[in-house]
């Protein structure tokens, strides 16, 4: 254990994270990587992180590989150095337990995708904040878009950051490469950035649960709301554990014209 592990503050509780996970680029980004890692060393270390990404809608909701698979490369394009990154976490079995007891019911099964890796909102900002790879990682796909379903079954989730568990909803607070434009932020993104600051600041959870009507341009930036939808998970952990108010932005500013908005409760 190395003695950056060593002093890492150990609490009662582990707090409960929405980020913005940017693209694979992000790792030569001059500034954005280093904000991680920063973020990540004033955190208790936790005993296995939950992550639920953007990229991975699947129902009935679906746990991924429990023991360490190749990677999901779910992005084109790119140049091939980007396709050779490796993030050899080991997997979790006993988190995937724990979810399926805290989450199965009559009507709600969950079921196991073994060979489903960690997709890019996993493992990009995983590889930042924790390099060695030596925590217990375990993906959960969103079964739904529904902010309120989501924020329920972050409720339910809840129970796992009294274990040592922590729960990362990844997504980006602004989302819309169709209507980006070449240098600048787009006013869309601006806007929605500031609105869902002063929403976050204030615990304004009905505005947050109805954005798309009660932002401004939250259509624009979130023509499809799957980059948005983790928060409520994020958030669902939180209200169980009493802590909404404690939410504070970590991290802010743009990329790309994208807001990076990141944020922790507890």
């Amino acid at each position: 254990m190395s003695a950056a592990t060593e002093e890492r503050p150990a609490v009662d509780r582990m707090p409960a994270l929405y980020l913005s996970h940017g693209a694979p680029p992000l790792a030569d980004d001059p500034v954005w990587p280093g904000q991680l890692a920063a973020w990540s060393a004033d955190l208790p270390r936790p005993k296995a992180i939950l992550m639920v990404s953007a990229h991975w809608e699947e129902a009935p909701l679906a746990l991924g590989a429990t023991v360490p698979v190749p990677l999901v490369y779910d992005f084109w394009g790119f140049p091939e150095h980007y396709y050779k990154v490796q993030y050899t976490a080991p997997g979790a079995p006993a988190l995937a337990e724990s979810v399926r007891k805290l989450l199965r019911a009559p009507g709600t099964p969950v079921q196991d995708i073994p060979d489903r890796g960690l997709d890019h909102g996993a493992y990009v900002p995983l590889v930042e904040m924790f390099p060695e790879a030596d925590i217990p990682v375990l993906q959960v796909s969103m079964p739904t878009l529904d902010p309120v379903r989501l924020m329920e079954i972050g409720r339910k989730l809840a129970p796992l950051r009294d274990e040592g568990v922590l729960i990362v909803g990844s997504g980006f607070f602004t989302h819309n490469l169709a209507a980006l434009r070449q240098g600048g932020i787009p006013g869309w993104s601006a806007e929605f950035d500031a609105w869902g600051h002063r929403a976050l600041d204030s615990a304004d959870v009905d505005g947050l649960l109805d954005f798309l009507h009660k932002s401004p341009a939250g259509r624009l930036a979130h023509p499809r709301t799957e980059h948005f939808a983790p928060l409520f998970v994020t958030m669902g952990a939180a209200d169980a554990a009493g802590d909404l108010d404690t939410q504070r932005s970590v991290i802010d500013g743009f990329w790309m014209g994208l807001a990076k908005r990141s944020v922790q409760f507890g």
